[in-house]
């Protein structure tokens, strides 16, 4: 399997080209809020790398919170069309370039170094997360910082894999059809569980900005697929020579409806 080439991945960008005519004020919003728990005192005067920009909302959001410039890249063509058309219509900050790169292409020669290196939700899928990592925080200035956010390790996890190989090359009926049963047996588990599915699907903007079908969609397909522990993060970006600044870490689960990811924010040491 070939690492840089697209066709090798799940159609992440179709998927987020499709999401994109649902972006309204609220999930910007919403997208501000989560980019900013990771950034508390904001991004002002920052210059800022998005890998695996998607729809191009949290590279957005990365400039309503005071970039100076942002860089976007992602390995699929659809994100970065999609990325360039919401900053062309919303970016208050003109200073931005989209473009097709992979992670395994970039280097600072390439694209130079960053205060803020942000992946959210990426690196899992690359196809050699580690690598991939370390790619990533070579891209980080001294004394930048470095935010990840990686699928954590559940003991369902070769389940998931298999599962997202079989589905990211199923025709689209069949991937159709997984989906409404994976949607409906998850809304069913929140009922017993006490929860009501149809405020949580009305709400689901709320959480980044994303929505309930899309996310499946996204959580169902995506394949190539890794898993890490905090505690693994930690110790694998400190090697490196980053510093822990922040992380909000999940409590251990089964993972029997999906994986949520460990957020971390480093500073790499001077």
């Amino acid at each position: 399997m070939s690492l840089t080439e697209r066709e090798t991945h799940f159609e992440f960008g179709e998927n987020w080209k499709n999401y994109s005519k649902t972006i309204d004020q609220k999930r910007i919003d919403s997208a501000v809020v989560g980019v900013k728990k990771l950034f508390p005192h904001g991004l002002a005067g920052k210059t800022f790398l998005d890998i695996g920009c998607g729809s191009g909302l949290h590279t957005l959001a990365a400039l309503l919170l005071g970039a100076a410039s942002v860089t976007a890249v992602d390995i699929d063509e659809n994100s970065v069309s999609t990325t360039q058309a919401l900053l062309t219509k919303h970016a208050p900050n003109p200073n931005w370039t989209a473009k097709i790169a992979s992670i395994f292409d970039a280097s600072p020669d390439m694209l130079g170094k960053f205060d803020v290196v942000y992946s959210w939700g990426v690196l899992h899928h690359t196809g050699d997360m580690w690598g991939a990592i370390e790619r990533a925080a070579d891209l980080v200035k001294p004394g930048g910082q470095f935010a990840i956010a990686i699928y954590s390790t559940t003991s369902c996890d070769s389940m998931w894999k298999a599962e997202k190989k079989f589905y990211s090359r199923a025709p689209r009926p069949v991937q159709w059809s997984i989906r409404q049963v994976y949607m409906a047996a998850f809304l069913a588990a929140k009922t017993l569980l006490g929860g009501n599915p149809i405020s949580y699907v009305r709400h689901y903007s709320e959480v980044r900005g994303m929505n309930f079908s899309h996310d499946a969609h996204d959580w169902l397909g995506g394949y190539p697929y890794e898993t890490g522990t905090p505690e693994e993060l930690l110790e694998r970006v400190s090697a490196l020579g980053f510093k822990e600044v922040r992380s909000f870490r999940l409590p251990a689960t089964t993972g029997l409806f999906g994986a949520g990811c460990n957020e971390f924010v480093f500073a790499k040491l001077l």
